[in-house]
This record gives C-alpha cells, sequence and structure tokens, in this order.
C-alpha cells in the first residue's frame, strides 16, 4: 500500500484529516509586506515569505474577499491590489498567522501625479 492511498501525510506523518502541517507553516512564516509601483502608477501591495505548505490560491482568495479587492498569487508570493498596509496585519492575524511574524515595510514614497 502506498503513503498516498493510506492517506497519511509525507510531512507530519499523521493521518490526511489530522494533518498539521499547514497551522505549523503558518506560525512559523516570517511574512514581509511591501508596496510596488505598477504599470500606470498603480500601487499594488505584496505580501511574501509563506512556507511551501501552505495553499497560497486559497490564502489569496481569502484575502481578496476580507479586503475588497483583486490579486493573484503567483511565484509564491500574494498581489493585492491597493495599498493595504495599515490593515493587513490584523487580516492575517485573523487567518491564523502570528502578528510578531508579520514585517510591514512603511518607507514608500509616492512621487508624481498620483
Amino acid at each position: 500500500m502506498s503513503v498516498d492511498e493510506g492517506g497519511i501525510c509525507p510531512n507530519c506523518g499523521l493521518p490526511q484529516d489530522l494533518c498539521v502541517c499547514e497551522t505549523i507553516a503558518q506560525e512559523e512564516a516570517r511574512i514581509t509586506v511591501t508596496i510596488s509601483r505598477r504599470k500606470w502608477g498603480r500601487l499594488t501591495t505584496v505580501v511574501e515569505g509563506f512556507d511551501k505548505n501552505i495553499d497560497l490560491g486559497d490564502l489569496a482568495t481569502k484575502l481578496k474577499g476580507k479586503l475588497a479587492c483583486g490579486g493573484a498569487a503567483k511565484h509564491g508570493t500574494v498581489d493585492l491590489q491597493g495599498d493595504h498596509r495599515v490593515v493587513i496585519q490584523g487580516v492575517l492575524a485573523k487567518l491564523g498567522f502570528p502578528e510578531e511574524m508579520v514585517q510591514i515595510d512603511w518607507p514608500f514614497r509616492r512621487r508624481g501625479r498620483r
């Protein structure tokens, strides 16, 4: 019988319904929140530093719903449309990430027309 058929997690060794890999990954993740300016001067919040055990697609969907914005999960980061640095720490805390592990990069100067 293979590991996949038995429903045993290869990382923690527990049955799939009791697997704690994602919870442990959330507690140990060092998340960095930065801002980047994209095409046409639009601001994008970039959230990175997640462990490979965290489902970024599901996390991006939850963040987009709570922050009422668009975005995408790609290349190990979650990109959210707009500047959400003020509220992102609280939202991530409600999703199970410790607040002290979320690092927000505040220095960003707006230049130009916007």
